[in-house]
């Protein structure tokens, strides 16, 4: 369960490709980062496909690449990631896809793939889908009712 010396310095990026065109799972995608916030440092913001070099400014952190043929997790399988990340004082790095998926070159960069689901999803819906399950693994973690 959460110890208070685990989210320090732990720091939660969510990175996406492409301009956010729906304003309505924009802001869905916003407010679930924001309930994060509450709880470890989390940001999320767009990455351009040629010249991002994201990796780079985040080197020791996990890079988790969403992809649908990646790992399947449930809630309590993705909370168990970010906790692992925070006993290990890694910061962690999600990078989701625009309408054409990611740069092929990106996979060979991440520590992990992760589908959200075996459904194909909109790129903006799996943002939103994302920061819901950052917020719900923090907020379980900390030991908020918000999961039940």
């Amino acid at each position: 369960m959460y110890h208070a010396r685990y989210a320090e310095g732990v720091k939660i990026w969510l990175y996406y490709v492409g301009k956010p065109r729906d304003l309505h799972a924009n802001a869905l995608a916003e407010e679930y980062i924001r309930r994060a916030s509450r709880y470890a440092r989390c940001q999320m913001s767009e990455v351009h496909p040629t010249r991002s070099r994201w990796w780079e400014k985040h080197a020791p952190a996990w890079k988790v690449l969403l992809d649908p043929g990646g790992e399947r997790l449930d809630s309590a399988g993705f909370a168990r990631l970010v906790e692992q990340a925070e006993m290990q004082g890694k910061d962690l790095v999600f990078v989701v896809g625009g309408a054409d998926g990611l740069p092929e070159t990106w996979r060979g960069h991440a520590d992990r793939l992760l589908s959200l689901s075996p459904l194909t999803l909109p790129h903006e819906v799996a943002r939103v889908v994302l920061a819901e399950q950052i917020y719900r693994a923090l907020a379980f973690l900390r030991g908020h009712p918000y999961p039940r």
